[in-house]
């Protein structure tokens, strides 16, 4: 088939092509995978019951039946999300490939144009400059759906191997560097790995340098561990509070890795440890061209998730409407001890601790991204943008571009003390946001918001202010201190341009 016929072909498909019929596919191989969860939860209390109740050889062996039944229901709950990732995938490019048909295929209607059914631009030829711009996203449109093709092929197809138990290999060292636990990963067939992933969830779940799909199935496989864990702490007598707010966050965490929708939820780690810790993705950042990570502030702890899920899902979809002729990710990083009350935010004890945490999951991002290296965007808001100050400051944060919203101070009194380029620092505040009465000295809340002016917040020169030299950009008059994500104003919008590589 020559390339004349494989555009038709491609062509054809994708105006005929329904993106929520493969979503809705991807959402069946879910709910599989739950099912079987289902059916393994209920082999604990039955070999706990047989072992009590029978004994000698035709105990023994029927228990170790019923022990490998439950191996093999578990590695049908990796396949099933396996399935679930592809088709996600899947179905969001073909999203984003429509979008950029519909946008083609209205601005031909809009110019007198005809787009044939070979998916050939036609028109009079003093219409060059339009038929160049529809024949360009038409271009870009058939190449989306083609690659998205190719891709949940190859994805697809290894779920057909025969599982084999991988030879005894010792993993790497605790804190190994993520390129060195990314190449012990990749000795492994498609097979062996998933195997691995059956058998070992709590070694891989929160390693950084495994791929991030790969986490995700670890994550979910350990969800019922984590459940019993919360019923453990509740019989020894744990303050109660805690246990019913780690609880309630747990089930709503739960509630959203399940539910129908795109971008898919990855879970990349997960803690109950304190008021509980995650990070979640809305599409996966290995295979996306743009990354954002949003790091949330004071208060986010797993209760409060919902919220932080929100604001980063709200910049992964508009960047899809925004900029659909490429993929893009946004990671929520709750993976350090956010401050609770106020006194613990006047400290900078914990950005300091969790600062390292950061750097490490953006190098994590560089090892497993598949293709060309993402551009990698840090978003901190409020108390998290100390957090990202702090790792910028300390040097040698694989972003490409770092920004401060509603920020309390980032640690520094200017932008070139971050070891960051200058021009890759963004930062905004409302004039309705009260961080900006954060100060150290109630003297500071006099002085002009003019270039040159030396205003300090509590952690340093307000980064939104022409004198500490990063880029500012506007936000709504009325965004207060979390309305920056709110949908259908500007300042979300600006936040997708960043991530997607542009201005504001």
């Amino acid at each position: 088939m020559n390339a004349v016929d494989t555009t038709a072909v491609t062509y054809a498909k994708l105006r005929a092509t329904d993106p929520a019929r493969w979503r809705a596919t991807a959402l069946a191989w879910r709910r599989w995978a739950a099912l079987a969860g289902a059916l393994c939860s209920e082999f604990g209390p039955l070999l706990d019951g047989l072992r009590a109740s029978w004994s000698g050889p035709a105990a023994e062996a029927a228990t170790a039946w019923l022990g490998a039944l439950r191996g093999r229901l578990a590695f049908l709950r990796v396949v099933c999300w396996r399935a679930d990732q592809a088709l996600s995938e899947f179905a969001a490019a073909l999203g984003r490939a429509r979008a950029l048909l519909d946008r083609a295929r209205a601005a031909a209607g809009h110019s007198g144009l005809d787009i044939d059914d070979h998916g050939t631009v036609r028109g009079r030829p003093e219409a060059g400059q339009a038929i160049r711009s529809v024949a360009a996203d038409l271009g870009a449109a058939l190449a989306v759906a083609a690659q998205a093709d190719a891709t949940a092929a190859a994805r697809l197809g290894p779920l057909a191997e025969v599982p084999a138990v991988p030879v005894a290999k010792s993993f790497p060292a605790c804190g190994a560097p993520p390129a060195e636990v990314r190449r012990w990963w990749e000795q492994y067939t498609p097979a062996e790995r998933n195997w691995l992933l059956v058998t070992e969830p709590a070694a891989l779940a929160g390693v950084d340098g495994i791929p991030i799909a790969d986490r995700d199935i670890a994550n979910r496989l350990l969800l019922d561990d984590h459940r019993r864990q919360l019923d453990r702490l509740r019989a020894a007598g744990t303050d109660p509070d805690r246990v019913r707010d780690l609880r309630t966050g747990l089930d709503r965490l739960t509630a959203r890795l399940e539910e129908e929708g795109t971008p898919r939820a990855y879970l990349v780690d997960l803690g109950l440890d304190g008021e509980g810790r995650a990070v979640v993705a809305f599409g996966d950042p290995d295979r996306s061209a743009n990354v954002l990570t949003h790091v949330p502030g004071m208060t986010s702890d797993l209760k409060s998730l919902g919220g932080e899920l929100s604001r980063a899902e709200r910049v992964a979809v508009r960047a899809g409407e925004l900029g659909p002729g490429r993929a893009t990710s946004a990671v929520l990083w709750l993976d350090y001890d956010a401050p609770d009350f106020v006194p613990e935010a006047a400290s900078a004890r914990q950005a300091r601790d969790g600062a390292p945490h950061l750097t490490r999951f953006q190098e994590a991002l560089r090892v497993t991204h598949e293709g060309e290296p993402a551009h990698q965007t840090v978003l901190g808001h409020s108390y998290g943008s100390l957090v990202v100050g702090k790792a910028a400051a300390a040097g040698g944060l694989p972003a490409d571009a770092v920004v401060f919203v509603g920020s309390p101070g980032v640690g520094v009194d200017s932008a070139s003390q971050l070891q960051f380029p200058a021009d890759q620092v963004w930062a905004t505040t409302s004039v309705s946001d009260p961080i900006r009465y954060a100060a150290a000295a109630p003297k500071e809340l006099l002085l002009p918001d003019l270039p040159g002016s030396k205003r300090h917040l509590w952690f340093g020169r307000d980064p939104s202010q022409p004198g500490f030299g990063a880029r500012v950009f506007p936000s709504q008059l009325d965004a207060g201190h979390l309305g920056y994500w709110d949908r259908g104003e500007p300042t979300l919008d600006a936040l997708t341009r960043i991530t997607l590589g542009g201005t504001p």
